[in-house]
């Protein structure tokens, strides 16, 4: 697969082979990780297709997954990060990554090749899109249980933090408008 990010991305997206677009259920993931896959010209995948079939028959009881549940899903989704490596690949997931240890698994081989958006919104906000979504295994009932749970990525993951107050299209935007001002920030040190 071709690195196909538009030219004025070059210098951001140096050494990163794949971006992970984090946050709670609810917040977005999937839409904006497609969006920006198709803008990027990179491969897409949902960290929901990675879950085994236990772990979605939990969520669609209502029941939160715990670490030992979610640990063979973290490193499918590693090891896909793995074989886009091996294969000179560049992908886009989608993936809660809640806390810092899951991120962690994810970013195994550093974090120079593995860059984490995290899509922030407040629970009312996410409540309501929860709400009225249809056909996803995740019920509105476990999002107290992410927002608990969740670990916002601390400064030295150097996350990509954006609102999901817009527009998916607003949110690539401004994801690609943070990813052009770190590689400025980077390129004057």
């Amino acid at each position: 697969m071709n690195r196909a990010a538009p030219h004025s991305l070059e210098g951001a997206l140096k050494n990163v082979i794949a971006l992970i677009i984090m946050g709670v259920s609810g917040s977005g993931k999937t839409t904006i990780a497609a969006l920006l896959a198709q803008e990027l010209g990179w491969r897409f995948e949902d960290g929901d297709w990675f879950h085994p079939k236990a772990n979605v028959e939990k969520m669609e009881s209502g029941i939160p997954l715990t670490d030992a549940d979610r640990l063979p899903w973290l490193e499918a989704i590693a090891n896909w990060i793995d074989d886009l490596r091996a294969k000179g690949g560049y992908g886009v997931v989608a993936c809660s990554a809640l806390k810092r240890r899951y991120r962690d698994i994810l970013a195994r081989a550093g974090h120079d090749s593995v860059r984490f958006v995290y899509l922030k919104g407040d629970q009312a906000l996410i409540a309501k899109r929860i709400t009225a979504r249809h056909g996803h295994f995740m019920p509105p009932t476990l999002l107290e249980s992410q927002f608990a749970a969740l670990e916002e990525p601390a400064p030295d993951e150097h996350p990509i933090t954006v609102s999901v107050a817009g527009t998916p299209r607003e949110i690539v935007a401004n994801i690609l408008d943070a990813l052009r001002s770190a590689a400025n920030v980077e390129a004057s040190r």
